[in-house]
């Protein structure tokens, strides 16, 4: 402003560039596009329980984390075909849940049957003995 208290061009370039700087600041600070905020959070928690299931399926963890996934994977499935986010990675939560449901039940019939192979031998004296007995069985 100038002695009589009325607005110059210089006054209101000043003033354009000060709104300019403000404006940039508060973009700055705003969250960024493509957070988890505006992401399909189920198909994120599926992934994870998925990969964490399979990675733990030989353990019998994987099992129940698998059941949890596939059935997250499922509605985050149905949440991307809404909103068109998420897609990829409720696949993947889908196919490494059910990876890791096979080889959950793979690595439990197998242990079963070698329970049941090797029933008679869980009395025995020794290690050696055990070992020997197990030899046995399973030949």
């Amino acid at each position: 402003m100038n002695a009589q208290g009325t607005e110059t061009p210089l006054d209101r370039a000043a003033s354009a560039q000060t709104q300019a700087a403000q404006t940039q600041a508060v973009r700055t600070w705003a969250a960024p596009s493509g957070t988890a905020s505006s992401g399909n959070g189920l198909a994120t928690a599926a992934m994870i329980l998925g990969i964490t299931g399979l990675a733990t399926s030989v353990v019998f963890i994987g099992g129940p984390l698998a059941v949890i996934g596939l059935i997250l994977g499922i509605a985050a499935l149905l949440t991307a075909k809404r909103t068109g986010v998420g897609r990829g990675k409720a696949v993947t939560a889908l196919v490494t849940s059910s990876l890791a449901i096979v080889v959950s039940a793979l690595v439990a019939v197998l242990v079963l049957w070698y329970a049941n192979q090797t029933q008679a031998c869980y009395q025995p004296d020794s290690f050696h003995q055990y070992t020997q007995c197990v030899r046995e069985h399973l030949d």
